[in-house]
This record gives C-alpha cells, sequence and structure tokens, in this order.
C-alpha cells in the first residue's frame, strides 16, 4: 500500500467517523448544513466551527480527489 492509499484511506475514515458521526436520527453534518441552508443568521460562532470541523475532512478528500485527477489527466493538455 502506497502513503498515497493509506492517506486515501484515513480520510476516508475521517469522513466516515468524524463528517457523518453521530449517525441516528440523522448524521450531524448533514443537520448543521439544513441548518446553514434554512436560517444562518441563528448560528453562533460555535456552530461554524462545529461545521467546518465536521467538514474538513470532506474537504481535504475533495482536495485529494482533485489533486489526483489532475495528475492522471495532465498528460492530455501536454499534447
Amino acid at each position: 500500500m502506497t502513503n498515497r492509499s493509506k492517506l486515501f484511506f484515513t480520510i476516508i475514515v475521517l469522513c466516515i467517523a468524524l463528517g457523518l458521526a453521530p449517525f441516528f436520527p440523522e448524521p450531524h453534518l448533514i443537520g448543521k448544513i439544513r441548518w446553514l441552508l434554512g436560517d444562518p443568521s441563528t448560528m453562533k460562532i460555535i456552530d461554524w466551527f462545529d461545521l467546518l470541523m465536521h467538514g474538513a475532512p470532506f474537504l481535504a478528500l475533495s482536495y485529494l480527489l482533485i489533486s489526483d485527477l489532475r495528475k492522471r489527466f495532465s498528460h492530455f493538455s501536454q499534447k
């Protein structure tokens, strides 16, 4: 297993564990996003920090996926 694969695995585990916990009645991140889309004016500083902490693994996974795809498809733009 390469270092890149280990990093992907770690980030995916963090997405499941930190981003989605608690799983019932709904994932915490989903609740925060619903709150943000509904009425963000009632959110306090701690709620914004909580959204950032629960969303950070997904942002890291998005960054890794985009950078990996850019590396894989960069040879098409060099022709």
